[in-house]
């Protein structure tokens, strides 16, 4: 029986997540472990031999058909597989099949219902909605995931979006505010014309102490002023992060 020739430049590999970047003209791929590369990305993974199931840059994972070093180096500057690769891993584009892109994005809704419900309140009754509720609300208006987005700058996009749907804004921060009498007059005109009526106003031998509840929005704003009419001597504390009624609002 003869001998069956393997071509030594190939390598095949198995349920594989692939990493490409197409750079020079060229196509460029990286062969990792599924579900490692997000996790190095934020940095929960530290040891790159984690993700990568080998050192190599190929050009065709699935074929299993290697770079060669002079498209290396004219696409990144160097031959050296390691570099590459760490190169490759932070720039290049994950390619994932259908069944899991759907699964990403909707463990991404979830995560951004999970903070919108986590940073909102029904303003009629203080109370925050449950995930559930958001999540249906979101589907209710359409929102799209952007996969290149995190989730929290996301969730504070769709707060506004979501007012389509349900009453919903922001939970208020509850914060005390000081101003020394050389500042105090000016200072809290300003801050009056921006929160409103304060829980409580104090006026001190001329000196300014309010107690009141602000949209976290507002906060540098406030701080901004605080610290621009006092030169410095004023003072601005977070009492509580969020103001809020205890309990779950539901939805009939």
């Amino acid at each position: 029986m003869a001998n069956i020739f393997t071509p030594t430049n190939q390598i095949r590999l198995t349920n594989v997540a692939i990493v490409r970047q197409k750079k020079g003209g060229k196509r460029f791929e990286i062969a990792c472990y599924k579900n490692k590369v997000q996790s190095w990305r934020k940095g929960a993974e530290k040891d790159i031999d984690e993700v990568l199931q080998t050192h190599s840059v190929f050009t065709n994972v699935s074929k299993g058909q290697f770079a060669n070093k002079e498209d290396l180096v004219k696409a990144f500057g160097t031959d050296d597989q390691d570099k590459v690769c760490n190169m490759i891993l932070a720039k290049g584009e994950l390619q994932v099949s259908e069944k899991e892109r759907s699964q990403n994005l909707e463990s991404m809704l979830r995560d951004i219902c999970t903070i919108v419900s986590e940073k909102t309140v029904n303003p009629d009754t203080k109370r925050p909605y449950p995930v559930g509720v958001i999540e249906s609300a979101m589907k209710e208006i359409h929102y799209s995931v952007k996969p290149n987005k995190n989730s929290k700058q996301q969730a504070l996009e769709a707060i506004p979006l979501l007012k389509q749907s349900i009453p919903i804004e922001r939970a208020q921060m509850k914060v005390r505010i000081f101003v020394p009498k050389q500042a105090a007059k000016k200072a809290h005109e300003s801050l009056v014309a921006i929160v409103g009526t304060a829980e409580r106003t104090e006026w001190d031998c001329g000196n300014l102490e309010m107690t009141c509840l602000i949209d976290p929005g507002l906060y540098r704003q406030i701080d901004d002023i605080i610290s621009r009419e006092s030169k410095g001597k004023g003072s601005f504390e977070l009492l509580n992060l969020k103001e809020i009624t205890e309990g779950d609002e539901t939805v009939q």
